[in-house]
């Protein structure tokens, strides 16, 4: 009887410790993985608008581009810029020269791999320009143009203090290439929501908004960017 006690106390001891060790097993958390990020500001130019420049001569621009990174997928973003673009058609050449700046948020889509930084995003931009319109020249349709020529008139005038604003959704793609160094690729679908026109006249081509495709309310864009990002500080965001 004696030992019969003692067995059963044995036993139900080293039932009681297996049980403890199962519920210790169960309740202890998993240890998550951190991942250092950098958190700075990332700035660059457009270098679609350089080779434009080179390439054609009807157009010359120049474009600064940053961001700055929030949250893991969060950024601030914004371009600054400057264009000059004549529009040449059978009837009319007019020439836009005006300044542009835009500010936004971009979203990352991409989930990176440990120590990447690349981007697949989404944004959206504010716009405001400031820009003058000169009509180089127009020609007066005439339809009986057998006995009378058509009229054309190439004296030059300036409309000056012109302004638009609009609003847009960019999607594009940032790839880090080498340490820090990205190159980009991205499309604007704009909506102009405020224009100052020239009296007597339409604004062809907006600096910043591009062409307005018959006084219309939408608009296209693209940029191919080059930029180098800035560390600042680093945080640990955990998985």
């Amino acid at each position: 009887m004696k030992y019969t006690i003692q067995y059963v106390i044995s036993s139900f001891l080293l039932c009681f410790c297996l049980f403890s060790n199962a519920q210790e097993e169960i309740t202890t958390p998993i240890d998550s993985i951190q991942y250092i990020q950098k958190y700075g500001i990332r700035i660059g130019t457009d270098i679609g608008k350089l080779i434009r420049t080179a390439a054609d001569k009807e157009y010359s621009g120049f474009e600064i581009n940053g961001d700055f990174r929030l949250t893991k997928r969060l950024f601030l973003a914004a371009e600054l810029g400057t264009e000059e673009k004549t529009t040449t058609t059978d009837f009319l050449s007019a020439t836009a020269n005006g300044s542009y700046i835009k500010a936004g948020i971009d979203y990352n889509m991409y989930t990176n791999w440990l120590g990447m930084s690349n981007m697949i995003y989404s944004g959206f931009r504010a716009g405001f320009s400031t820009f003058s319109q000169t009509r180089n020249s127009y020609t007066v349709y005439n339809q009986n143009q057998f006995w009378e020529p058509q009229f054309t008139n190439t004296e030059s005038k300036e409309f000056n203090n012109l302004s638009s604003a609009w609003v847009e959704l960019i999607i594009g793609i940032k790839a880090e290439i080498v340490n820090n160094l990205f190159i980009g690729i991205n499309a604007q679908l704009k909506g102009k929501f405020s224009e100052k026109n020239p009296e007597n006249f339409e604004n062809l081509y907006i600096p910043g908004f591009n062409k307005t495709y018959d006084s219309g309310n939408f608009g296209v864009g693209y940029g191919y960017t080059i930029s180098y990002f800035i560390p600042i500080f680093k945080k640990g965001n955990k998985e």
